[in-house]
């Protein structure tokens, strides 16, 4: 299957959307915003905590949809921190994988991804493996949503 040349912006673009809207649907006051680091800032309903959020999304191709998501580098992540820092939020990543025919989209925050993964120096991924996603649906400090999709003939 072809994409488009604009696929990976068009793709980032859906991915951000598709968390705002999430949130939103779940009583988050959030918006997009333009600043390194974080993509979208959001507070919880419940208890007021800000979350800055740094989405990351992809598209997968059939037969490659177990490949993991790269999250960042240490420096990437000192990016990540710092924007929360000047906004007072909470790092959080959000993870939108459009592979097949489902998305899934998985909300964490940074301490926790690096409960998930200790000890990682270099590249953060957060991996698509099926025994992955399986302790990601089971785990409270994971939000997840997952769709399938079914296109059309074209």
């Amino acid at each position: 299957m072809e994409k488009s040349s604009r696929h990976a912006k068009i793709t980032g673009d859906f991915g951000e959307a598709l968390v705002l809207y999430w949130l939103s649907r779940s009583g988050f006051e959030c918006a997009r915003v333009d600043h390194t680091g974080i993509d979208l800032i959001a507070k919880r309903p419940r208890s007021g905590e800000r979350l800055g959020i740094s989405v990351k999304t992809r598209s997968r191709l059939p037969g490659k949809e177990a490949e993991s998501v790269n999250i960042g580098h240490p420096k990437d992540l000192a990016k990540v921190e710092a924007a929360c820092s000047a906004f007072q939020c909470v790092p959080y990543f959000a993870i939108v994988v459009d592979a097949a025919r489902r998305v899934s989209v998985f909300l964490v925050s940074k301490a926790h991804l690096e409960q998930l993964y200790p000890g990682r120096s270099g590249l953060v991924s957060w991996s698509m493996a099926p025994s992955w996603v399986k302790k990601y649906l089971a785990d409270a400090q994971i939000q997840s949503l997952e769709f399938s999709t079914n296109s059309e003939r074209w």
